[in-house]
């Protein structure tokens, strides 16, 4: 997969497509977490409730001092016209060469494959990080959507947690990732 990885002043833009994936800033976070518009256009007026539950996420780590860069939320865009479908990120930095990601889609995205060409495009990113082998992903056992999205993207289910169904993608010969 070719990926187009660019900076717009600090923010990380990963592009291959027909989907882009806009890094959303503290300072963009804290206004969407608070129910403001954050500068972009969205598909159905505002970000889904699990976008802003992430936002609320990221500007919590940032004032907090623990938010990285490049390790929290990004707004899915439509490449054709930058419209934001909805958002997909992480639920903080790797720990041990792990990293938890999560997403949602505005009701008007859903059923197009944006979140699976999303999750791709990110996973694809993220694998090459230093220092990470394995994305994991959970979800509600009865989120079977979900689950498509994540079988779609190449993820394998492994033991479950906490009464949620786990996904894993990671670099071949991984210790401890099921295939």
């Amino acid at each position: 997969m070719v990926v187009d990885v660019s900076h717009e002043g600090p923010r990380l833009v990963l592009r291959q497509g027909r989907v882009a994936l806009h890094e959303v800033t503290p300072e963009e976070a804290a206004l969407v977490a608070d129910g403001a518009p954050d500068g972009l256009r969205w598909i159905d007026g505002a970000p889904g409730e699990g976008t802003v539950v992430a936002a609320r996420m990221v500007a919590k780590a940032s004032a907090a001092g623990q938010h990285r860069p490049h390790w929290g939320l990004f707004a899915i865009l439509r490449a054709e016209d930058a419209v934001a479908v909805g958002g997909m990120g992480f639920h903080g930095p790797p720990v041990d060469g792990v990293v938890e990601v999560g997403y949602d889609l505005s009701v008007s995205g859903r059923g197009s494959g944006w979140a699976t060409d999303a999750l791709r495009l990110l996973t694809d990113w993220t694998l090459r990080q230093p220092g990470v082998h394995t994305v994991l992903a959970m979800t509600e056992p009865d989120n079977r959507p979900s689950q498509r999205v994540l079988e779609r993207a190449g993820f394998h289910r492994v033991e479950d947690r906490e009464g949620l169904w786990a996904y894993e993608l990671g670099e071949p010969g991984t210790p401890g990732l099921t295939r």
